[in-house]
């Protein structure tokens, strides 16, 4: 991503959570039974959702990457960042429905089919990080990482499904409840659009510093064997 895209990207990112903030905070109105708790609404589907893309772009750059034609370091790369990024919201999706959830239910975590789910998406994913930091050629990490990708985003549709699937503590999907409208809708509706231009930047940022980190031990690589190949030279003109 070029830098004034880059850029660009993060100062809309910026200005839309401010706005998303004034209107959750301010302009919309409390809910009749969950009163101010209500404004978690504004963030924490939001969060989700992002989680949800950034695994699933992770997924799909990892089956580009396992289909020969279509391998490239550079789809690994992208993998990778959107899995940390994506970690990181997931996380946060845990925490704010955690919170979310002590006034409504009582308790800040039980064992519903969504927020098992959940926690498991985070656990996977977490694992697939934790796999690249085992030994070995670029290829061999880039290889597992990409089954372990696939695999772990298997664990996203049923996450985004158990509550139809199963009868859990859990509301429904929040643009099915039908009771979001006015300046509520608009406030969620420029939640989703400024989380989601956050993760393009964060992905961005994260996707620069990994490329660099490459370019760079690719130049070292190169500088090693140019010094190598000069004692090699040196060595046979002392030899003759």
């Amino acid at each position: 991503m070029r830098t004034y895209l880059l850029r660009t990207t993060g100062i809309a990112a910026v200005l839309g959570l401010a706005l998303t903030a004034w209107l959750g905070l301010v302009v919309t109105p409390p809910d009749a039974f969950q009163a101010d708790y209500v404004r978690l609404l504004y963030i924490h589907p939001p969060l989700a959702w992002v989680a949800y893309l950034a695994f699933g772009i992770a997924a799909l750059c990892s089956i580009l990457y396992l289909w020969p034609r279509t391998r490239s370091l550079a789809v690994d790369r992208m993998a990778l960042c959107c899995v940390e990024v994506g970690v990181v919201f997931a996380l946060l999706t845990l925490v704010t429905g955690s919170i979310w959830g002590r006034p409504t239910w009582g308790a800040f975590w039980v064992w519903d089919a969504r927020l098992t789910s959940t926690a498991l998406m985070a656990v996977l994913f977490i694992g697939y990080l934790a796999l690249r930091k085992v030994p070995g050629s670029p290829d061999q990490v880039a290889k597992r990482a990409a089954v372990a990708a696939v695999v772990s985003f298997v664990d996203v549709p049923i996450d985004y499904y158990s509550v139809q699937w199963w009868n859990t503590l859990h509301q429904t999907s929040t643009l099915e409840i039908g009771a979001i409208h006015g300046s509520m809708a608009w406030a969620l509706l420029l939640g989703f659009l400024s989380f989601t231009l956050l993760f393009a930047w964060m992905v961005g940022v994260r996707y620069r510093i990994e490329a660099t980190r490459a370019l760079d031990a690719e130049r070292a690589l190169r500088d090693a064997v140019a010094a190598r190949q000069r004692e090699g030279g040196v060595m046979v003109e002392v030899g003759v």
